[in-house]
């Protein structure tokens, strides 16, 4: 039960790393590389910074949210698993409100989708 915890654990913190590991190699990257990767042409006319803008706001708004996803399953969980110790029959309700906090994460992956989506 342990280990699985710390597999979730670590997925909720290794995710947005890599998330803004790869905003910080885009960041950095030349014009060029950051035209070629969004498949841009000099023809749409998008500047590259706001590609690079819009790539920081995708990885910042799927980090985040899964960072406050975290957070709010671990208060809930925590809290699910000791009324489930005094009252097993509460199991459909702390489920539900353990699912509603992980809605959270959802929330900022549809968000960044939908700026990833509006830069072409």
């Amino acid at each position: 039960m342990r280990k699985t915890w710390l597999f979730a654990g670590f997925l909720v913190v290794a995710v947005p790393f890599l998330a803004g590991v790869s905003t910080l190699l885009l960041w950095y990257a030349p014009a060029e590389a950051v035209e070629a990767a969004a498949g841009q042409s000099a023809a749409v006319g998008l500047d590259p910074s706001v590609l690079r803008w819009g790539y920081l706001a995708a990885a910042l708004a799927t980090g985040i949210s899964s960072l406050g996803a975290a957070y709010a399953v671990a208060s809930v969980g925590t809290a699910a698993v000791g009324a489930l110790a005094e009252k097993p029959e509460l199991f459909g309700r702390a489920i539900i409100l353990v699912g509603l906090a992980e809605g959270i994460a959802i929330y900022g992956v549809i968000v960044s989708v939908l700026i990833l989506n509006s830069l072409g």
